[in-house]
């Protein structure tokens, strides 16, 4: 008997970040404006979501447990470190607001998958300065870097189509620690080493985000990994 062929899925994949500071940090830092925050149901529980990429049709989205209601997520920094929160207006204009918007009930299409054999596949790179150069200067704004670990190891990376219709990747590279620091520090000028930060608050460098995810990221070939 012929063998059905069975269909694609390309419905969300929603992975969880560690904390709803790395999701204020992912949707408002570095952003120009920020990203929108959407509030829906997932799993029986509010969260606050963000679409990030598409893998071979399927979007997808990071997501934070909703700790507090309100109408903005608020992020800033005091002091040379970070703070963020749920607030119901915008009256603090040192700081960054992503507006949240409250989806009643989501469409089939938004509801969550988990059957694609899609991966994105891996490449590492020799060293951080490799990783901040290939992830700087697309529309002048930088691709956020994604942290999670694997074994005993940290891999930190950002997720890159090259082109429309071909695979897609993990440019990443291998920490033996997790480096505790929301963003990474580089001057193309001076050709000095990449350094890991607290704040973008020292003029003068480029910087690059960090998000960590809360555990380790479901969709890369891991099979493919260089030992």
């Amino acid at each position: 008997m012929p063998t059905q062929d069975v269909p694609k899925d390309t419905l969300p994949r929603y992975i969880q970040l560690s904390s709803a500071l790395e999701f204020s940090r992912l949707v408002c830092a570095l952003e120009r404006p920020p990203r929108v925050s959407f509030l829906h149901e997932y799993d029986g529980k509010k969260i606050l979501s963000v679409q990030m990429d598409i893998l071979k049709e399927k979007p997808i989205v990071y997501y934070t447990p909703l700790e507090n209601n309100g109408h903005y997520i608020c992020y800033g920094l005091r002091s040379g470190r970070e703070e963020s929160g749920i607030v119901d207006s915008t009256s603090d204009s040192s700081k960054l607001y992503s507006p949240i918007i409250r989806i009643k009930s989501l469409p089939k299409t938004l509801m969550p998958g988990n059957g694609t054999p899609d991966r994105y596949q891996p490449i590492e790179l020799e060293d951080v300065s490799s990783l901040a150069k290939m992830t700087w200067g697309i529309d002048d704004v930088p691709f956020p870097l994604f942290l999670f670990p694997h074994g005993t190891k940290w891999l930190l990376g950002a997720f890159m189509n090259f082109s429309e219709e071909g695979a897609s990747y993990f440019c990443h590279v291998v920490l033996d620690y997790d480096p505790q620091k929301p963003f990474v520090k580089f001057s193309p000028a001076n050709g000095s080493d990449p350094l890991f930060v607290e704040s973008p608050s020292e003029h003068g460098y480029s910087y690059l985000k960090i998000i960590k995810l809360k555990d380790t990221h479901p969709l890369v070939d891991y099979g493919h990994l260089q030992n």
